[in-house]
């Protein structure tokens, strides 16, 4: 049996960042059969709300993320199209993956405000994106606002995510 002090070391700290294992498990698995598809659902173990979107992450790398969400009944409204707050999921979710793979270790990352434009009805597979730069952060906390945009199949925009990132040690 291990000495409790080798378990600690093996075990993260709970305040820990998950970013650069997440990028190290990232170019490990995405080039692989299937690897995208089971990072993803890994992420969707560590991040069950998000998860239940079923996106795939298709791009990560620090500062940049891009993930696929497939249409289905389970994130649909009334109206036959991806409800808002499926919206609302699938841009925190991927600007915290470009935000949170980019962080240096020892920095943690939490939401704090979420905005949404919406620009017409979403059907069909979307697609968002962002793209942001990775503040330094010191001894003081960083309120960060990172954008995503989301797209359908034909490439319109159909809606703007704004989360705010509070980035701290």
């Amino acid at each position: 049996m291990p000495a409790m002090s080798q378990q600690t070391e093996q075990c993260p700290r709970r305040n820990e960042s998950p970013g650069q294992r997440l990028l190290q498990l990232w170019r490990q698995s995405h080039n692989k059969p299937f690897g995208k598809r089971i990072f993803s659902r890994i992420i969707g173990q560590m991040v069950p709300y998000s998860g239940s979107i079923k996106a795939v992450v298709e791009t990560l790398e620090p500062g940049y993320a891009k993930i696929s969400v497939a249409d289905r009944r389970a994130i649909r409204n009334h109206l036959r199209s991806v409800h808002a707050v499926a919206l609302i999921n699938i841009g925190e979710l991927v600007s915290g993956l470009a935000m949170l793979v980019g962080l240096p270790e020892g920095i943690r990352g939490i939401v704090t405000h979420l905005e949404a434009d919406y620009h017409k009805k979403a059907r069909g597979k979307l697609t968002a994106e962002c793209r942001t730069d990775i503040p330094e952060v010191t001894e003081q906390a960083v309120e960060y606002p990172v954008e995503a945009h989301i797209f359908n199949a034909d490439g319109q925009q159909v809606a703007t995510v704004r989360a705010v990132w509070h980035l701290s040690r």
